[in-house]
């Protein structure tokens, strides 16, 4: 059954997120059921609290495009059985065939769930530094989530993609224009959007969130986040967002709690270095426009360290 999402929702403010909102879908290991975004374009929407057994680790979103000539998969998913969850969603609502997916940065909940796509001779496709990342990283990111999902991560196992870019990855598949893009630096190595430039469509992964704190990394570099996000993904222009975590939305939202954000609080932490504030203190710099986010408690007093710890040698 398709649930398709009235477009005029997507312009308007974005259905609230709760970290104590029960797994929405019982009978599957998704968190939630796809919804149609737009026609063709479906997403099951994660989880906007961390990863747990729960939520068998379904907590960022999991989207599809169906073309007309085959199914492209936008993030490869946390483990084998998610990604195989979706599937089965893929298959209620098309006979057409998974063709290529698309992960969209090196991280666990991107790349893990390829161990399934590969199993089904699946093109899988990624940033050259994103399958850096995970080929640095992903055992690491198995065992964490074998630790936290215990038998949910049955048969998943650490499977690159068969297929890196550097700059741009475009196809016509179908009726479907797609553009994979890496527009620069931003959440994590080799974070890509993409982009449906017939729809104004863009599914941003990490380069946008909206209903829940962004983490900074220590590898995150937010003024290169802000630069990207000011000088490529703007000039997208884009109608539709798709975030890595939470509801389908548009530009102003995720600019509010992106970008906006990263500059909120670099600001806060160059004011506090101006009045040589030390790094203990840094961690309690005032983030209470943004403390309805899920995931604030967990993240803000380490964005905060992280951001002072780059700004003191800017």
């Amino acid at each position: 059954m398709k649930y398709l999402i009235p477009l005029c929702s997507l312009a308007a403010s974005p259905l609230f997120a709760s970290e104590d909102i029960a797994d929405q879908y019982p009978g599957s290991p998704l968190y939630s059921k796809p919804v149609e975004v737009i026609p063709n374009v479906f997403s099951a929407i994660g989880a906007t609290a961390p990863p747990t057994y729960e939520n068998a680790g379904h907590n960022n979103n999991l989207s599809f495009i169906i073309t007309g000539d085959g199914v492209v998969v936008v993030n490869g998913g946390a483990s084998y059985q998610l990604a195989h969850a979706l599937h089965d969603e893929i298959k209620a609502v098309t006979d057409q065939p998974v063709k290529l997916v698309f992960d969209e940065n090196g991280q666990g909940h991107a790349m893990l769930g390829n161990s399934y796509w590969a199993d089904q001779g699946v093109k899988i496709v990624a940033h050259v530094d994103a399958a850096a990342e995970f080929a640095a990283h992903g055992t690491q990111s198995l065992r964490a989530a074998v630790s936290r999902v215990k038998e949910r991560a049955d048969k998943t196992r650490v499977t690159p993609p068969t297929e890196t870019f550097e700059d741009h990855y475009s196809i016509t598949m179908g009726d479907m224009q797609i553009e994979a893009k890496y527009l620069g630096p931003s959440h994590s190595p080799g974070d890509i959007v993409i982009w449906l430039p017939l729809q104004s469509l863009v599914i941003s992964g990490d380069m946008a969130f909206h209903e829940r704190m962004l983490p900074i990394f220590e590898h995150t570099m937010t003024a290169d986040w802000i630069e990207t996000w000011d000088t490529k993904f703007e000039a997208l222009e884009a109608t539709y967002v798709i975030p890595g975590h939470g509801h389908p939305t548009n530009m102003d939202q995720v600019r509010r709690y992106t970008r906006d954000y990263l500059v909120y609080l670099r600001e806060k932490v160059a004011m506090h270095l101006e009045n040589d504030g030390d790094l203990t203190d840094a961690y309690y710099l005032d983030q209470s426009p943004y403390a309805h986010l899920d995931t604030f408690e967990e993240l803000a007093t380490k964005n905060a360290g992280r951001v002072f710890e780059q700004m003191e040698f800017e």
